[in-house]
């Protein structure tokens, strides 16, 4: 979502860093890069002035002058004023309401509304939560069905009436079988709207008055652009929404929409969503000092750890590293580890993650759908591998590489490139694994 936000800092930084000391003329500059970055990013005005304000303030300041680094200490105050901009860590509070804790899922139509509530009641349960998805959307087409379906798929419990009566009456019905059933979360999937009208609104109201919601969280696409701004604001004003949800934000959103909400309304990103999937790893919390990272190009090693630490248990990364010590470390075993991390997202914002990647992604013209293609040559070479010659790649002679290539759709040659880069990894590793300085050609000590 912050990829050209991200191109466009990384500019203005550029000249910042190459400087020894710091003078008001550079700081200019750089302010100047910085403003039309946030500008271009589609930034409301009065949020970029102030946001310049302040960095200005504190880069001409005190702080800077008496640094040891200077440059350094300018892109580290922008961080910190970044992370001020987008709030608090996203987290749920339930404080002040009885259990079942009600969250109520507003928005604009086609905002992703209904697939990021099942979303959220899969994060629920995945927490030690029993939550319980509630239908009152009774104005679209198939709404209903389509979370009857979500919760289906996902195991989580549910309350419907069709189109049969009123969502507040639904509502109401819906959290006394909520009580019946021992669910302590209800989470409420509201009518959603082609723009905010003053019928729909009341209803609204009405279904806030009856379920004392613990949360209101506004559901808004990221690619929305400036239009999402003043969505916020009309859903605050109305409603008193205690957080956002921002969906779509894989897409090719410029990322300042989420400043801008965020700041207009002054309650905090609380998940991002991506694709239309339902699962474990496509909604995430907001973390506003990982996600200025990002925007800063400095990577996100703490989302990347999560996220490896759900995909491998203790036993099972003791018995890989065994494997890797005793030069062990098979080409099933590679695609095993592949496959592991393509669950963890699009490749591209994986690459992301790692501070200094997507800098280089961008210079070498890398993007995503290039590396998934890359990653699935590889998996259908692997494939066309019996069992034995992925143990023992050695055996591999010219016709079962051709019978290799053939099976996968590739040419021997690249059946021969993957082998050769299987055995330089493997080696590496192992070098590695024994605390040695691995011997790669083209650095020196």
């Amino acid at each position: 979502m912050f990829d050209s936000l991200t191109q466009r800092l990384d500019t203005a930084f550029e000249g910042l860093r190459k400087g020894g000391t710091v003078k008001e003329a550079d700081v200019k500059a750089v302010m100047r890069e910085v403003r039309m970055a946030l500008l271009e990013a589609d930034v409301a005005l009065p949020i970029v002035k102030d946001f310049i304000k302040q960095v200005r303030q504190r880069a001409l300041g005190e702080e800077v002058h008496k640094a040891l680094k200077p440059s350094e200490q300018v892109v580290k105050i922008i961080h910190e004023e970044m992370v001020d901009m987008l709030g608090e860590a996203g987290r749920l509070s339930f404080s002040g309401s009885y259990a079942p804790h009600v969250i109520m899922m507003v928005g604009l139509q086609g905002a992703g509304k209904t697939t990021n509530t099942a979303k959220l009641a899969l994060h629920l349960r995945s927490s030690g939560r029993k939550p319980l998805m509630l239908a009152a959307d009774t104005y679209r087409p198939a709404a209903v069905d389509q979370l009857v379906t979500l919760a289906k798929q996902i195991g989580v419990p549910y309350y419907e009436e069709g189109a049969s009566d009123k969502p507040p009456n639904i509502v109401r019905r819906g959290l006394k079988h909520a009580r019946a059933n021992n669910a302590d979360v209800v989470l409420i999937d509201t009518a959603g709207r082609l723009q905010i009208d003053d019928t729909k609104m009341e209803e609204l109201q009405e279904i806030k008055r009856i379920s004392s919601p613990a949360e209101i969280l506004l559901v808004a696409d990221a690619m929305t652009g400036q239009e999402a701004v003043n969505i916020a604001r009309g859903f605050n004003e109305s409603l008193g929404i205690s957080g956002l949800v921002l969906t779509r934000v894989d897409g090719d959103a410029r990322g300042g929409a989420a400043l801008s909400m965020r700041a207009v309304t002054g309650v905090p990103i609380k998940y991002m969503g991506t694709g239309e999937k339902v699962s474990a790893d496509t909604l995430e919390l907001f973390h506003p000092d990982r996600i200025a990272q990002r925007i800063l190009g400095m990577g996100d090693i703490m989302s990347l750890i999560e996220k490896t630490e759900t995909l491998y248990e203790e036993e099972e990364a003791m018995r890989l590293q065994s494997k890797i010590m005793k030069n062990e470390f098979t080409l099933q075993d590679f695609l095993e580890q592949l496959q592991k991390i393509r669950r963890m997202g699009p490749l591209g914002k994986v690459m992301g993650m790692i501070p200094g990647m997507s800098k280089l992604q961008a210079q070498a013209e890398i993007n995503s759908d290039d590396m998934e293609k890359r990653v699935r040559k590889v998996e259908a070479i692997i494939n066309s591998m019996t069992p034995h010659e992925r143990r023992h790649p050695r055996v591999l002679k010219a016709s079962r590489k051709k019978r290799i290539a053939a099976g996968s759709g590739v040419e021997v040659s690249e059946v021969n490139e993957l082998l050769r880069q299987f055995r330089q990894m493997s080696k590496l590793m192992n070098q590695i694994s024994r605390g040695k300085m691995p011997n790669i050609p083209g650095l020196t000590a």
